[in-house]
Parts: structure tokens; sequence; C-alpha cells
């Protein structure tokens, strides 16, 4: 049970969380639903794919951000690593290719929008979003951010919104909004790539415990205060710090976490790579069988 069974329904599964969730998921269905019959009739109908996907990318984030998982995320590094790659490397994209064309103009095609097109910048959005999940994972920034509640909060927003940003530019699904080509957004993931490598490796290859939050229990007890009732004399009293649940030394578990990172955003940045060349190809060689225009059409 990796020591879940010593926490609470709450803990556990964060109900409030999960009524937001479930919000926002009907709020969805109602959109591409009667909504769109009234306000967007013409517009293509919502398939079953992007409605798969839009509940799939909620499950995920609900499960990584407010059920077990986030909870797991406080016991062992690896768990966390897990949450921090699906909320920012797999969740956005999955949101992305959900939402309907319809959806994003009804959303963002208002005049008040126009003086923030300097945030979806593709090279503003891939450098803020790298940065600060780069910056994250330094020690000192991770430590801080994980015992100060609203500063958590904020971080983990304006992490959510960068990544959004950054994969709006690969998975636009408005083709007069695109600032790319597929040949730039191949380079654009490229980029992306390599701008989290030396997160990674700066995790990997690190033969020391670096996150007091996962190696020093007092430490631990403060952050895990914040997702579980009781303070933390009494957790310490209780498990006496993250030794008590993780089988693996904390070094073991933090390498084992970049390496969870790594490979999470490897597989992701694969698909999507593949997806944009798949579609990239499709378009070139429609383009090259187009038929020959007859003698005289162009004079």
């Amino acid at each position: 049970m990796l020591g879940l069974q010593y926490f609470s329904f709450d803990a556990l599964w964060s109900p409030w969380f999960f009524f937001f969730m479930t919000a926002l998921v009907i709020l969805y269905f109602y959109l591409a639903g009667p909504w769109k019959e009234k306000h967007a009739p013409e517009a293509p109908p919502v398939t079953v794919m992007q409605k798969t996907l839009f509940v799939s990318g909620m499950v995920l984030y609900y499960l990584v951000q407010g059920g077990p998982f986030e909870l797991l995320g406080h016991l062992m590094f690896a768990f966390h690593m897990i949450d921090m790659s699906v909320s920012y490397l797999v969740v956005p994209p999955i949101i992305m290719f959900s939402i309907p064309a319809f959806l994003w103009k009804a959303m963002f095609s208002a005049p008040f929008w126009k003086r923030f097109r300097w945030a979806t910048h593709p090279i503003f959005a891939l450098i803020v979003f790298n940065v600060l999940f780069s910056l994250y994972h330094l020690p000192t920034v991770h430590d801080y951010v994980m015992i100060h509640f609203m500063v958590h909060r904020i971080y983990y927003l304006v992490l959510l919104l960068t990544a959004f940003l950054m994969w709006w530019q690969i998975t636009c699904p408005i083709p007069e909004w695109n600032r790319l080509s597929d040949v730039r957004k191949m380079a654009y993931i490229f980029a992306s790539g390599m701008l989290l490598t030396p997160a990674c490796a700066l995790i990997i290859f690190n033969d020391t415990p670096m996150y007091a939050t996962y190696n020093d229990p007092e430490v631990w007890a403060k952050a895990m205060g914040y997702c579980v009732s009781g303070d933390s004399a009494s957790l310490l009293a209780s498990f006496k710090g993250p030794a008590f649940f993780n089988l693996m030394s904390p070094a073991e578990d933090q390498q084992l976490g970049g390496i969870i990172m790594k490979l999470v955003q490897e597989v992701m940045y694969g698909v999507i790579l593949a997806y944009v060349f798949f579609h990239w190809y499709k378009r070139e060689h429609a383009d090259s069988d187009d038929p020959l225009p007859e003698h005289g059409a162009l004079s």
C-alpha cells in the first residue's frame, strides 16, 4: 500500500478538488453539446476521441495533484517526479488536443486578449516554462516552495499556465493562429527537450541527497502538514520522517525520480514529434500529388 493506509480518506482523495475537477468535466460536456448547438451549430461536432482525451486529462491531473499520487509525492521523490512530469508534460497537450477550435475561438477571440499576445510568442513561452521548471528542481528553490503553502500554490499555477503556453505553440488547433510551421514545431520540440536535460542530469548523476524535503524529517513533516491533518510534531512522532515509507535510500529515490522525469519527457516529446512529422509529411505529399493545371489555365 506504500504507506497510504496510514492516511485519511480526505488526505488521499481531496474531495473538494475532486468536485472542482468534476465540475470542469460537466462544463466541458455542456459546452461541447447544448452550448455548441445554440452558439456554434456550423462547427464540426466534438469527436468521441476529443471527449475521451479531455476526461483522461482531467483524471490524470486530479490523481497527481489531488489524488493518491499527490500524497505519494510527499513520501517519495520518485512519485513527486511522476506528479510533475504528468502535470506539465503530459496533461497540457492532452487537454489542448481535446478542446475543439470553436471553443478556443469563443474564449480568446475578444480584442481584450490582444494585449497579452506577447505571452504567446514561441521563444518567450519556451524559455519561461523551461526556466521555471528547471529552477524548481534546484534544491534551495524546491525546498522553499514545498514548505511555503501560498508560494507552492502560486508556483504550480504559474508552471501550469506557462506549460499550456509552451504546448500551444505545438498543438494549436486553429491554423490562422499558428505561429510556427511544422518544421519549426519539430525544432521547437527538440529545443524544449534540450532545455530540460540539465535539470534531469543534475538529479540523476548526483550521488548525495539534495532535497531536505525528502531526507530531513523536520522539513518533511512541515511540507506534509499542508496535505494531511495534524501538526509537524505529531507527524514526526508517528512516522519519524520519509524513511518510514521509502524502501530505497534518499539518493536512490532521487536518482529514480530524475530517470522517471527524463523518460516521461522523452516519450511524450517523441509522441508529439511523431504526430507533427506525420501531419507535415501528409501535407507535403498532398501538395505534391495535386494535379498539374491544364494547358492555358494560368494564362
